[in-house]
């Protein structure tokens, strides 16, 4: 097994670790992820839903030991749903326990206002978390489908990953003596700016070849025989050039072998695909569209590619 983050060496021992901690990457994305930790630069990983993105993360989080930190982006996500929040209701309990005391009088205002701004009433939220002082291994930050906020925040999200530094005005400015290890995802259902990306290592993530797939598959859903595994990995690389709405992922694609192993079928038929399709594709049309296709013909190939 390869030695800690901060000791890896080669791309190579990336690639084992990883391996090591169940995640199968390319020689590509093994090489980003090495330089991203090396060049402490946060790493921008762009590709179709469901090729593995989120799960660099994951994985670095389970390698390194430190905290997965995940800030999920959304339509109109704004500073205050990353960085922080005030805990306005602790604050007027706060306000109303010194009523109740006697300690509201005009000589403890100013006293009670510093009170309100006491860092134990502030809601630490995921970009200020990962940037706070910590004694243990370095926080792993995801920021997950970026694409999805708006330019606004992108321009702030910039801003804060140029020198990992957050300012409360009511405290101080906070900043990272060891950045996190910051690791970007976008599904690419639109562009996000140059000046972000510029500032990150760049990866697309592509869905794996046939053989490692295969051996994904093995790994994640090991009561999966090598001919099944074989089977469905070769069906959903095909159904991936349908031109679907949502090609089916790596999960989706343990996902059925696991759904067949629990029926009790060593290999693909048709009557089993037809019924278990559901597991596999999520929308309607695709089924449809694979419906179209002609699934005995699609058995049939993956059959002869999976025992091949």
């Amino acid at each position: 097994m390869a030695g800690a983050i901060g000791e890896a060496q080669s791309v190579a021992e990336v690639e084992q670790a990883l391996a090591d901690h169940d995640y199968l990457s390319d020689t590509g994305l093994a090489t980003s992820i090495y330089l991203a930790l090396t060049l402490k630069r946060p790493l921008f990983l762009e590709g179709e839903a469901g090729v593995g993105k989120t799960e660099v993360a994951k994985v670095l989080s389970r390698w390194t030991g430190g905290p997965l930190i995940r800030l999920q982006c959304h339509d109109g996500i704004d500073a205050s749903q990353a960085v922080y929040e005030w805990d306005y209701s602790r604050q007027l309990l706060h306000l109303r326990t010194a009523e109740a005391t006697g300690r509201a009088t005009a000589g403890d205002v100013d006293q009670l206002e510093n009170e309100l701004y006491d860092p134990r009433f502030l809601i630490r939220r995921p970009l200020l978390e990962a940037l706070s002082p910590t004694d243990g291994p370095r926080p792993i930050l995801l920021i997950d489908e970026i694409d999805r906020a708006d330019d606004e925040f992108e321009a702030f999200l910039l801003e804060a990953l140029s020198d990992y530094t957050i300012t409360i005005p009511e405290i101080g400015t906070i900043h990272a003596d060891q950045p996190p290890i910051v690791i970007l995802t976008s599904n690419r259902t639109r562009d996000v700016h140059d000046a972000l990306k510029r500032r990150c290592l760049y990866h697309w993530v592509e869905h794996p070849s046939f053989e490692r797939e295969v051996e994904i598959v093995k790994m994640r859903a090991p009561g999966v025989s090598d001919a099944l595994a074989r089977q469905v990995s070769a069906m959903t690389e095909a159904m991936r050039g349908f031109g679907l709405y949502k090609p089916p992922g790596i999960a989706e694609t343990i996902d059925w072998s696991l759904s067949l192993a629990a029926l009790g079928r060593m290999e693909l038929d048709d009557d089993t695909v037809a019924a278990t399709l559901g597991t596999v594709l999520k929308y309607r049309e695709d089924q449809a569209k694979v419906h179209q296709q002609g699934i005995h013909e699609m058995v049939k190939n993956a059959l002869f590619k999976g025992n091949g």
